[in-house]
């Protein structure tokens, strides 16, 4: 089985929302759709910052970010399009000052299975009925608010 070396971003703005998207996997078109955070797969000679730097850019069209440390670390099977891979996902935190995300960077299966963006308000999390990946983000959000980052990265179940 591949690996997949993915770099995820808790994008936050100044009040404290998290910038996240809602996507269906290309393996389901037709399925019930979740709400993940900005980032994806890391190009063979990037790093991990440098892969969440890319991706913000990408997927947001924001330029102005600091990144911070990995946070959470996350791993497991998933099966996509074509294959299953081994997904190896890094929790990267980064502040921006906010705005309004922009698509123009989307490579053309994002603008096909990437149905929203927004941001969100750590509340907002705690209260929805949607379906959140991780399913421990609201919960561990609030340590990551609370500016209690671990020593380590935590790894957080699949």
């Amino acid at each position: 089985m591949r690996r997949r070396l993915t770099a995820r971003v808790l994008l936050l703005d100044p009040d404290g929302r998290i910038l996240l998207m809602k996507g269906r996997l290309p393996s389901r078109p037709q399925g019930r759709g979740a709400w993940f955070t900005v980032g994806g797969g890391a190009m063979p000679s990037e790093t991990i910052a440098e892969a969440a730097a890319r991706e913000i850019v990408e997927e947001t069209g924001f330029q102005a970010f600091e990144l911070g440390p990995v946070v959470w670390r996350r791993e497991g099977a998933m099966a996509l399009a074509t294959e299953t891979v081994w997904m190896d996902e890094h929790y990267l935190l980064a502040r921006c000052p906010g705005g309004d995300p922009v698509r123009h960077g989307w490579q053309a299966d994002e603008h096909q299975f990437i149905d929203d963006i927004r941001w969100w308000t750590h509340a907002e999390l705690l209260a929805t009925d949607e379906r959140i990946f991780p399913p421990d983000l609201p919960a561990l959000l609030g340590e990551v608010l609370a500016d209690r980052l671990p020593a380590e990265p935590i790894s957080i179940r699949w």
